[in-house]
């Protein structure tokens, strides 16, 4: 190993076997700003391109991107979730305009919260039961409308339809699913 003066800048050189004495003190990295100045590292703000330079370490990589990948995951697990809250939300209002009365809303959105969650696209894995009132099979829904797949006005018509039709009204319906918990 080559010897260094004291103002000359060390080079990488092969690899050695650190002792003790080289864990004793703490290294501070330093970043050169813009304007040719260093600062250490914990004084700087953190930037885009300060995260990068310190996951670019390969000490630091795994950690780094792991980072990287919680903070997209984050990005991309919301989108979902507020989608399905605003086709809840929208879904919601279109029964609550289409049934009028607030006590059959009521009646039919406990059925439909408990059955579906409010998600048009439920479908029950083991009985195939399909949409917003899990009719089943779902193509019965197909009676309402070609667009019962997709279109929770068309779930909702049917679903009206099928309480009023079975148990006299959606608090008929709701009264027998409180005692079997189906309908």
């Amino acid at each position: 190993m080559t010897s260094h003066g004291a103002d000359e800048p060390r080079r990488a050189s092969a690899p050695t076997h650190a002792t003790a004495a080289s864990h004793a003190a703490p290294r501070t990295t330093r970043f050169r700003r813009a304007d040719d100045t260093t600062v250490p590292d914990e004084r700087l703000p953190v930037t885009a391109a300060s995260v990068l330079r310190r996951i670019s370490a390969p000490k630091k990589a795994l950690a780094g991107a792991a980072l990287a990948a919680a903070a997209c995951g984050s990005l991309i697990a919301a989108a979902p979730a507020q989608a399905a809250t605003t086709q809840a939300s929208s879904a919601r209002a279109v029964a609550q305009k289409m049934i009028g009365n607030t006590a059959q809303y009521q009646c039919f959105s406990n059925i439909v919260e408990r059955e579906s969650g409010w998600n048009p696209n439920a479908t029950n894995a083991s009985s195939g039961a399909y949409g917003l009132v899990q009719a089943l099979p779902g193509s019965k829904m197909a009676s309402a409308g070609s667009d019962w797949k997709t279109n929770p006005a068309t779930q909702i018509k049917w679903g009206m339809n099928y309480m009023n039709e079975r148990y006299g009204s959606p608090c008929g319906a709701w009264s027998f699913w409180q005692a079997h918990n189906w309908y």
